[in-house]
């Protein structure tokens, strides 16, 4: 039997279009219903702050202040986990964002060693036929749900990157100042790849059953890099870097690539269903392999998540959710979107006031 991970209670304060909203749960999956510009992914991101990072939308702490008063947002949350109720506190600073748990004020990347959340949303569409960048960054999110240490490694790797920019963008030719950013580099990236493979491994041992697709991810560079390895292509490169002004060598440029195993077929060649299919596929995958590493199942953000889905894939995602014991909050505009759900859900209503978000339970 797994443990529980659920949002009990949950606040905004001046949040997007919530002036003030307050929400009592009981643990049961979450369908959240209105019509567009109401408010709802507005809930759904604020549940994604309670972990690390910017959030489902990446945004800037600033964009998420309510307008016009513009005063600072507050998002607070008790959060069962481990068999007890912590208090979860993140709100905006002016230019930056606290986090606190139990009163205490902690860094962001503490959230994930409590709190897991995975999400999909509708620019994610977009993964398989755009830039190898939402790529990897999508890769890093399911590495770092994994493996909470990958956080200060991606960190490590990035910050040692931009020094060697920055030195080849001024055509800077001295080999001891790149010497000692390459092997911070390669410390990190041989530790940044080694965690991407080995979660991508995690992902491969479980079998989403029913309506949906297997898929395998891969990279595509190599199976993983060596420290030692990397140190020489980055010393063999620095003419080449110089040129370009940029490191074109390295984790940072790893592509991502999923075929449908079915079809032995690459995932941007499928069609658009196929496409959100694989998605959901990826995303509960990452969501059973986070049960099985850490006891419980992640929060799960799932945006839009009827959109090209037949309502045999509809039931049968609903069945793995409850299945897996996950709470998933789900918006749609409409209510009978989430009728495979019966009695195993809450549901709430959101609709716009007098410019503010209202939630009712129904």
């Amino acid at each position: 039997m797994t443990g529980v991970l659920a949002v009990r209670r949950l606040r905004l304060s001046h949040f997007r279009s919530h002036q003030v909203s307050d929400l009592e749960l009981d643990g049961r999956p979450v369908a959240v219903f209105g019509a567009n510009g109401s408010g709802k992914t507005n809930l759904l991101e604020a549940v994604s702050l309670l972990s690390p990072g910017r959030g489902l939308r990446r945004a800037a702490v600033e964009e998420m202040a309510r307008a016009p008063e513009r005063i600072g947002w507050k998002v607070s949350a008790e959060v069962e986990t481990s068999g007890e109720i912590r208090q979860v506190e993140t709100a905006s600073t002016g230019s930056g964002r606290q986090v606190q748990i139990d009163g205490k004020t902690v860094a962001q990347s503490d959230l994930g060693r409590i709190i897991k959340v995975l999400w999909l949303v509708p620019a994610m569409d977009r993964l398989w036929t755009e830039g190898a960048t939402g790529r990897r960054r999508f890769l890093d999110r399911i590495t770092l749900s994994l493996f909470p240490e990958h956080a200060a490694v991606s960190i490590g790797y990035e910050k040692a990157l931009r020094e060697r920019n920055r030195l080849l963008k001024d055509g800077v030719s001295d080999p001891a100042w790149y010497r000692a950013l390459e092997t911070q580099m390669a410390a990190f990236g041989q530790k940044l790849s080694k965690n991407r493979n080995l979660a991508l491994e995690c992902l491969r041992r479980e079998t989403i059953a029913g309506e949906f697709p297997a898929i395998d991810l891969h990279l595509a560079s190599r199976e993983a890099w060596s420290e030692t390895g990397l140190i020489d292509l980055l010393a063999e490169g620095r003419r080449r870097d110089r040129v370009a002004g940029r490191s074109l060598t390295g984790p940072h440029r790893d592509e991502l690539e999923a075929v449908y195993v079915e079809k032995s077929m690459p995932a941007a060649l499928c069609s658009t269903g196929e496409q959100k299919a694989f998605l959901i596929s990826v995303v509960l995958a990452n969501a059973q392999a986070v049960t099985a590493r850490f006891g419980a199942p992640p929060l799960l953000l799932l945006d839009e998540v009827s959109a090209h889905l037949d309502a045999d894939r509809r039931a049968a995602l609903y069945d793995v959710i409850c299945g897996m014991g996950a709470q998933a909050w789900m918006t749609g505009t409409e209510r009978n979107l989430f009728a495979g759900l019966g009695e195993r859900a809450a549901f709430l209503t959101v609709f716009s006031e007098a410019g503010k978000s209202v939630i009712l339970a129904q």
